[in-house]
């Protein structure tokens, strides 16, 4: 399965078609499935919806799959973008009901949201987990005091890694890209091998 966690580009439309022509070449047994960050509002978000279609990459904007081996299912969740597409804790809310569907507390069900302050204030205690990007892990990080900012209502909270919300646990990548800047120090850009496994 590979998760697509938004902000396609910086800056200039002109560079979308590009990004998408290069991600169509990806492929998993379970599907590639992607949300839209808050850059994809700001620079294009017509072409990169369509963009992700050319590319096979299906977008989950507040609304969810269900993923099925056998007997078994996961639920695989989406939200828009904390700061352009979801304005308030409410429309948040919402787009979380809509997106888990009709999963139960005994399904699993993972949320890709771009922003991760979204598992800050998520209720719902169906989401075993939350995907999320959006920091770049601070970008600029200074050794053994951290990253001067991070685009977080919760500072270095969420800036990268595994972290322990209130209901539910996320994974913030530190991404591959760069915003602001075209630099990074000391906060290495990644893809991130996650292995689910269910509860003991």
């Amino acid at each position: 399965l590979i998760l697509l966690g938004g902000d396609y580009v910086l800056r200039d439309r002109k560079y979308i078609a590009p990004c998408f022509d290069a991600l169509t070449g990806l492929r998993a047994p379970l599907g590639v499935y992607g949300v839209l960050g808050n850059h994809d509002h700001w620079h294009g978000l017509a072409e990169t919806t369509a963009g992700m279609a050319t590319a096979h990459v299906e977008e989950l904007t507040n609304r969810g799959v269900w993923l099925r081996r056998g007997s078994d299912r996961l639920r695989l969740a989406g939200v828009d973008d904390r700061w352009e597409g979801l304005q308030g804790p409410s429309h948040t809310d919402a787009a979380v009901r809509a997106a888990v569907g009709d999963a139960t507390a005994a399904d699993a069900c993972v949320l890709l949201s771009h922003n991760p302050d979204v598992a800050e204030t998520l209720r719902d205690p169906r989401v075993g987990l939350v995907l999320s990007g959006h920091t770049h892990g601070g970008q600029v990080v200074i050794p053994e005091v951290g990253a001067p900012w991070t685009p977080s209502r919760y500072g270095m909270k969420y800036a990268r890694g595994l972290v322990e919300a209130p209901v539910t646990t996320a994974y913030v990548s530190t991404g591959v890209g760069v915003s602001g800047p075209p630099v990074r120090a000391f906060c290495r850009p990644e893809v991130a091998l996650l292995t689910l496994t269910p509860r003991a």
